[in-house]
């Protein structure tokens, strides 16, 4: 009789598996003779019913193997040859209402670079890890972002731009240039660069006076995000308006906490960065647009540079798509310390 009996299964594809049956034990007479294992779905079976089973079998692996290689050659190569180089992405951080619309529009149409406007990517990690909610998570193990585990998840956010970029952006792989605008996504700057720490940095701020002044004309009755939320508040995708008041503190919040991330990240980037205030962009736009390229060290030809300011310039903007209310409201610094000066003497 065997003494000793092991059957050992194991998958060796999504779905099928691979099963052995080892049987051992000590005789003074014959050896017996292998009996092997018949399930009762193969009980009384004939011997061209399972071959015709092992046929389809055979199949099936065959497909799933050809699925897994379709999978792997689809599958974007981000760091190497192909893809984008995250030496050349140029991340610009700061707040919205601050040019960088319009900062980014004049960057990515320059030969050899690309504009990627809002991905969000930082708002999507930064108010889950910068939420208040969060503080007792981030200190235990189980949170996603926990910071015991950080140096493991930012090496996911990286791989995760990366992937991204590369596949909505083929045309930038090698020594193409990405400008990437997060306003709305500051809050997760320090995140994104301290995951991408070869990257480009623009740190773009105004004065929190026209930024708070530009985003309250901008809801105002009849303005166009007004009317972007009306119709979200008719779908039940909104709450009420806000009071003027409520708009102007909301928005003054959002500023310390957006231009704040932004600098935390700016002061801890040991790669290329540059600060640029909106105030000198729009008073000396082509040199502080020669001043950016040189200080991120980023190629470019100045006389398409020209040609690229000059078509940008608020002048040249057609007047149904800039005034109050509209995307692009003032190019003149100062309309909020005016604004501030006129309810102060009411």
């Amino acid at each position: 009789m065997p003494i000793f009996k092991n059957r050992t299964i194991f998958e060796i594809a999504l779905g099928v598996k691979a099963f052995l049956n080892l049987e051992a034990g000590v005789t003074r007479g014959q050896v017996p003779e292998f009996e092997p294992t018949r399930s009762p779905a193969h009980a009384g079976r004939s011997s061209p019913e399972a071959q015709e089973e092992l046929e389809r079998v055979r199949r099936r692996l065959k497909a799933r193997e050809q699925e897994i290689a379709r999978l792997r050659t689809e599958r974007p190569k981000v760091e190497g040859a192909v893809g984008v180089r995250p030496e050349n992405m140029v991340w610009m951080f700061g707040m919205a209402r601050t040019g960088s619309t319009w900062l980014s529009h004049m960057m990515g149409a320059l030969s050899g670079y690309s504009g990627w406007y809002e991905p969000l990517v930082g708002a999507l990690f930064g108010h889950q890890y910068y939420g208040r909610v969060w503080d007792k998570q981030r200190e235990g193990s189980n949170f996603i972002l926990a910071n015991k585990h950080k140096n493991s998840w930012l090496s996911s956010i990286r791989t995760f731009v990366l992937n991204e970029a590369a596949v909505r952006f083929p045309d930038v792989a090698g020594d193409g240039h990405l400008v990437i605008a997060e306003p709305n996504g500051s809050i997760g700057a320090p995140l994104l660069m301290e995951a991408l720490p070869e990257s480009r940095m623009i740190f773009l701020i105004r004065d929190p006076r026209d930024v708070v002044a530009s985003s309250l004309d901008g809801h105002k009755e009849g303005a166009v995000f007004f009317a972007r939320k009306k119709k979200e508040r008719e779908e039940g995708k909104a709450t009420k308006v806000r009071s003027p008041n409520a708009h102007v503190k909301s928005s003054a919040e959002k500023y310390l906490q957006f231009i704040g991330n932004s600098r935390i990240a700016f002061e801890a980037h040991s790669g290329p960065k540059v600060m640029v205030r909106y105030e000198e962009l729009r008073a000396h736009t082509l040199d502080t647009m020669k001043l950016i390229y040189s200080t991120l060290g980023l190629p470019v030809d100045e006389d398409e540079l020209a040609q690229v300011v000059e078509k940008h310039a608020w002048e040249n903007i057609p007047d149904e798509e800039k005034g109050e209310g509209k995307k692009r409201r003032k190019a003149k610094p100062g309309a909020g310390r005016r604004t501030s000066r006129r309810s102060r003497s009411r």
